[in-house]
C-alpha cells in the first residue's frame, strides 16, 4: 500500500525537488497531508484559523477578498509550484485567515502544519527564498489587482481576466457563466454579457453556450 509520505515525496520529486534542500523534502514529506481537491473546493475560508499552509503540486486555486457586505473580487490564481505567502505571515503573527481560496479544477497540494514555517524559515535558506519570491509575487499581483480597478477600463479588465485564466487553465476554451465572471470581477452579469459581446465582435473572444474561447 502506498503511504501518504510515498506520495508526497513522488509529488514533489517533479517540481519542488529543484527548488528546495534534500533534508526539508524529508520533512515534507514526514510532516506533510497530502490531498486530492475536486474543481469548486473550498480550501480555506476568511475568518478560518490557519492550521495548515498548502504547496500546489498541481492544478489552480483562486484566492478572494470579501467585503463586510459578502461582495467577493479575484485577487490573484495560485498554479504549480505556488503557495499563499501572504497567508504565512497570518499564520506567523496567529491571526484568523483574511483570504478565500477555491480550487478552479482538480487540483493536487502537500499541506504543511503551521507550526514548521517559522522553524524553516530559520533552518533553511532555500525555504526562506521560497517563501520571500512567493510574497513578492503576490504583492505584485495584489498591485496588479488594485492597478486594474483604478485605472483600466472594464473592457480591458475582462479581457485580460480571461487571458489570465487561460494561462492558469492552460486551455483557450473557458468552461465558465457570465454570472461566474461577474462574480470574480465583482461586477453585474448584464454589464459583462455586453462587454463579451463587444470583445466578440472585436475578434478578441468567441462565446458559446457557457464557454468562452479566447482567440490570441
Amino acid at each position: 500500500m502506498i503511504t501518504d509520505k510515498a506520495i508526497i515525496k513522488q509529488k514533489l520529486s517533479d517540481y519542488y525537488v529543484h527548488i528546495f534542500e534534500k533534508d526539508l523534502i524529508e520533512e515534507i514529506s514526514n510532516l506533510g497531508a497530502y490531498k486530492a481537491l475536486s474543481n469548486g473546493e473550498l480550501i480555506i475560508n476568511i475568518g478560518d484559523n490557519m492550521t495548515h499552509i498548502p504547496l500546489i503540486l498541481n492544478g489552480a486555486v483562486k484566492v478572494i477578498r470579501e467585503d463586510r457586505k459578502g461582495e467577493e473580487i479575484t485577487l490573484y490564481f495560485l498554479e504549480k509550484g505556488d503557495t499563499c505567502a501572504i497567508s504565512f505571515v497570518n499564520c506567523i503573527n496567529k491571526r484568523k485567515s483574511i483570504l478565500k481560496a477555491i480550487t478552479e479544477k482538480e487540483t493536487e497540494a502537500v499541506f504543511i502544519p503551521v507550526n514548521k514555517i517559522d522553524e524553516w524559515l530559520k533552518k533553511y535558506e532555500t525555504w526562506r527564498h521560497f517563501i520571500i519570491d512567493s510574497y513578492h509575487m503576490r504583492l505584485i499581483e495584489m498591485v496588479e489587482a488594485i492597478d486594474s480597478l483604478a485605472f483600466m477600463r472594464l473592457d480591458d479588465r475582462l479581457y485580460k481576466f480571461l487571458s489570465d485564466k487561460v494561462k492558469i487553465m492552460k486551455d483557450s476554451v473557458l468552461k465558465i457563466t457570465h454570472q461566474e465572471i461577474a462574480d470574480d470581477l465583482n461586477t453585474s452579469r448584464v454589464v459583462v454579457s455586453r462587454m463579451l459581446k463587444q470583445l466578440e465582435n472585436e475578434g478578441k473572444i468567441t462565446i458559446r453556450r457557457n464557454r468562452i474561447i479566447v482567440n490570441f
